[in-house]
């Protein structure tokens, strides 16, 4: 039986939807405004591992680290010197938007500048580059095939035993819920927003990190995936870390198998249309679930199914 590699594509492009939407998840709900920038915060990431691979002479996988701590860095510093200046002058919700849009268009030049000063110290591709060739085989397949879903499937129980078995979770989900009541009963609110948020770029940058062992990175491939990330949180309701698990599946999978089904079915020009899949999805969810697959009532619906 001959692998197809489209399989690989959808687990690895899944299974890292599904890591940057746990990161928008968890800044989505300290502020309650989506960050236009998160999806560059992954960029950081791919750039990171070009450096690593390219100028310092490791794999790949070793940038990984690096990349969860300057992309965490970096949004800590979107929140802290620019959220919440605007948070403490009641800026609406419209405004805090268009200041990460903002943050995000400055994150894109600095990229930039890096891929240019790249190509000239280094004389070393930085656009439209791939670091496949650097992956290690693991049972006949890239490593990455297989610590992309490994990687998910150890960040979901690590996080749910942090949110509810330590005190750190606890405090956390309290804050989330009632920053005022969490803030008079002792827990430090503002530490609490500021480690969601490290940790919500960290994980966007370790998804930088891996995906720049299967796709192309360039600094303009935050704003291409973007609008999976938003549909994948949306999809899977964006005050739950499970629901943006399950939707980052959801979207990846569909994305990309869809996309192949359909071409099969009707021609090689409907590729082209890839970008479409996750607007649909926002646009379905918005209608028929607004709050996503977390905010379902599924006992109900069994119930209602099996009547």
């Amino acid at each position: 039986m001959i692998y197809d590699p489209i399989f690989s594509d959808a687990i690895i492009f899944a299974s890292l939807l599904a890591l940057l939407s746990i990161g928008l998840t968890l800044t989505y709900i300290t502020t309650r405004v989506p960050n236009f920038a998160h999806a560059s915060f992954a960029t950081i990431g791919v750039y990171i591992a070009l450096i690593v691979t390219h100028v310092w002479g490791f794999s790949p996988y070793a940038s990984i680290p690096i990349s969860f701590v300057i992309s965490g860095v970096t949004a800590v510093l979107l929140y802290t010197f620019i959220l919440k200046p605007l948070i403490r002058k009641g800026a609406s919700q419209a405004i805090q938007m268009i200041a990460t849009l903002a943050f995000d268009l400055i994150v894109i030049a600095m990229l930039n500048i890096t891929a240019d000063y790249i190509v000239k110290t280094f004389q070393i591709t930085s656009r439209e580059f791939s670091l496949r060739s650097y992956d290690v085989e693991f049972m006949g397949l890239p490593l990455i095939v297989v610590l992309a879903p490994l990687t998910i499937a150890i960040l979901a129980i690590t996080l749910h035993i942090i949110l509810r078995k330590t005190k750190f979770g606890i405090a956390m989900r309290a804050s989330t819920e009632n920053s005022d009541l969490a803030g008079t009963v002792g827990i430090n609110v503002k530490l609490i927003y500021g480690v969601s948020w490290l940790m919500g770029g960290g994980f966007a940058g370790v998804a930088g990190a891996l995906m720049s062992l299967w796709f192309v990175g360039d600094p303009n491939l935050g704003p291409q995936i973007m609008p999976s990330v938003f549909a994948a949180s949306i999809v899977g309701g964006f005050f739950s870390i499970y629901g943006a698990i399950a939707g980052g599946i959801l979207v990846g999978l569909t994305e990309v198998l869809g996309t192949r089904f359909l071409a099969g079915e009707f021609g090689a020009w409907l590729i082209a249309y890839r970008p479409l899949i996750p607007l649909i999805f926002i646009v379905v969810t918005l209608f028929l679930a607004p709050k996503g697959l977390a905010g379902i009532n599924w006992s109900k619906l069994r119930r209602y199914v099996r009547v």
